[in-house]
């Protein structure tokens, strides 16, 4: 044998061996059920499919938080900082975390180490509405698979970084996008999609995790045809959304918007899984008078078959861009198995999780000005009619009347993801007090450009705290306690066994509350705002946290009034891990 020859029989036999070493375990639908049970890990968008953002860790508890120092910090790189709203993934020791631009990051995550990183290629005339985001991914067998700007699904080798599949979910060039981590339903990659702005058209999808293909999909506005897919991906009709032509005036459904931005949750145990949809297109509502199904709705879809079981209109006929796409959480409770909400439009509403009757519903945010309530025997809010923007004919210079309205629509909520804590059966909700006037304009439907219809000024209430983190009664409504904060809330939420409840401010701060008092017990400043939630997760016997930092998203874009009172906030790109100091 040749000293060549040799060598490459060598070299190959290292790197198997590395290989061997350094490869993740599969992970399983079994693994992906017990998600919010084990600690040593962290595989699904909310801690678990349910979303619950509950870790049973409770070695960081009021007592030795005093002990939480930064252990290592990774910046992900360049000029491309803008919003950071990613929830990291955690297995085999390595942390998955998306970044800005359709990025993504494979670290140790003990030192923080940069094992791989995969930056997707965008092209030029991509059209987020929101900033330029990623919320995160999903893992399966091998895989790590997110969405892009783009619209596309991209799935990458989880030890490698290379890519196994890659698909495209629409076109971008007609206002398509992604931005929501995926989630995973028995061996399905759940996703929706974005762009409500461009008169899309809502709908969710499941494909085969391990190869990609389509397996159903449903529309989630009206009238349009859901499909099933053979093993040719040949289209199979599985039925219309809805009833055509019942809630949506002419044509409009066919550009009706709903679109599913947020990405979804799933309970095994009612088999279902749970999108939130976003605002009807375009947000005049004089346009289309009706309850514009499925828009502003929580939607309940049959994972096996792909059929819409039952759904639960949050705000009917929307006029005020209140999107429905808060993340729907399931918790149990006294043998029944419940959802909450907390919607943009200021409600916090409670549903049953397998026939999605209304259980509750009240205000979570203190200044309502849409509806005086909702009716819990019929399930609709109680409009104030002249609160509603009207004709665009009707008023001066092409538009219509000027409304004040409150919660703006930037939201309650927006979306940062909330927290259910089973021991103290609270929810823990990111809110923000402001209002905005808002009045309707003249438009038609253009493919690929904004389709809204409306004008709008973000307005503060007063001169003090816009965000608060709510600890929330779902049984009695009750607000338990509340911790404000200057600029408004835009990160998500976490609590633990250790009687704890995490969240990050624009201002920089990671800081930690007493779940069941409120009182602040620590906070960390990492450098800018934080708008991601944060995990944690057990390795070596040692408790971690983590979290993503970058001020962005909506309010900087958006935000009016708002915007300029938090225009000394600074941009960033970097992720944040924590444990005790020994």
């Amino acid at each position: 044998m040749n000293v060549r020859l040799s060598c490459l029989l060598v070299g190959a036999a290292l790197a198997a061996m590395a290989s061997q070493v350094t490869a993740s375990t599969p992970v399983t639908d079994q693994m992906i059920e017990n998600d919010a049970k084990s600690t040593n890990d962290v595989l699904s968008w909310g801690l678990g499919t349910q979303g619950q953002r509950y870790s049973p860790l409770k070695q960081i508890n009021a007592q030795t938080i005093g002990k939480l120092t930064p252990v290592w910090s990774f910046s992900f790189g360049g000029e491309k900082q803008r919003g950071q709203q990613s929830q990291p993934l955690i297995h085999d020791g390595k942390m998955f975390v998306t970044a800005s631009y359709s990025r993504i990051y494979a670290l140790d995550a003990k030192t923080g180490k940069k094992l791989w990183k995969y930056e997707h290629r965008l092209p030029e005339g991509i059209m987020p509405c929101c900033d330029v985001i990623n919320r995160g991914a999903a893992i399966y067998d091998n895989l790590v698979i997110f969405g892009t700007l783009d619209a596309q699904l991209v799935a990458l080798n989880a030890d490698t970084g290379e890519v196994e599949w890659k698909e495209k979910i629409d076109n971008y060039a007609d206002g398509y996008s992604s931005t929501a981590a995926p989630i995973i339903a028995n061996g399905l990659v759940i996703t929706g999609v974005s762009g409500g702005e461009f008169g899309v058209v809502g709908r969710v999808e499941a494909r085969d995790a391990k190869t990609g293909k389509m397996v159903w999909m449903r529309p989630t506005v009206e009238g349009h045809m859901g499909y099933t897919y053979d093993k040719d991906g040949k289209a199979i009709e599985n039925g219309i959304s809805g009833t055509p032509g019942k809630s949506w005036p002419g044509d409009l459904w066919k550009t009706g918007g709903a679109a599913t931005w947020l990405g979804g949750t799933y309970n095994a145990k009612t088999g279902l899984i749970y999108f939130g949809t976003g605002n009807p297109a375009p947000w005049n509502s004089h346009l289309r008078k009706g309850d514009n199904l499925f828009s502003c709705s929580t939607v309940a879809i049959d994972a096996k078959t792909g059929k819409i079981v039952w759904h639960y209109q949050n705000t009917p006929n929307d006029g005020w861009d209140f999107d429905g796409v808060n993340e729907f959480v399931t918790f149990d409770d006294a043998g029944r198995t419940l959802g909450g909400k907390a919607d943009r439009n200021g409600f916090f509403y409670v549903n049953d999780a397998k026939t999605g009757e209304l259980v509750n519903a009240f205000p979570f945010v203190k200044k309502v000005t849409w509806a005086t309530g909702i009716d819990l025997k019929t399930g609709r809010p109680n409009f104030v009619p002249e609160n509603r923007p009207g004709d665009p004919t009707a008023g001066a210079e092409g538009k219509g009347k000027s409304v004040f309205a409150a919660p703006s629509f930037l939201g309650g909520k927006n979306q940062m993801p909330m927290a259910y804590s089973p021991d103290t059966k609270l929810f823990y909700v990111p809110s923000n007090e402001w209002g905005m006037e808002i009045w309707n304009e003249p438009i038609t439907y253009k493919k690929g450009a904004a389709y809204l219809g409306a004008g709008f000024t973000i307005k503060t209430l007063n001169d003090g705290a816009i965000g608060y983190l709510r600890a929330i009664d779902p049984k009695s409504g009750k607000i338990v306690w509340e911790a404000p904060n200057n600029a408004p809330l835009w990160g998500g939420v976490l609590t633990t066994g250790g009687n704890l409840v995490f969240w990050g401010t624009p201002e920089g701060y990671l800081q930690a509350a007493d779940a069941k008092t409120g009182k602040i017990v620590w906070k960390f400043q990492t450098g800018s705002g934080v708008v991601a939630p944060p995990v944690t997760w057990q390795q070596d016997g040692e408790q971690y946290v983590a979290v993503a930092s970058g001020w962005g998203g909506a309010v900087p874009l958006w935000g009016g009034d708002v915007a300029k009172k938090v225009s000394y906030l600074e941009q960033g790109g970097s992720v944040w891990v924590f444990k005790l100091m020994k």
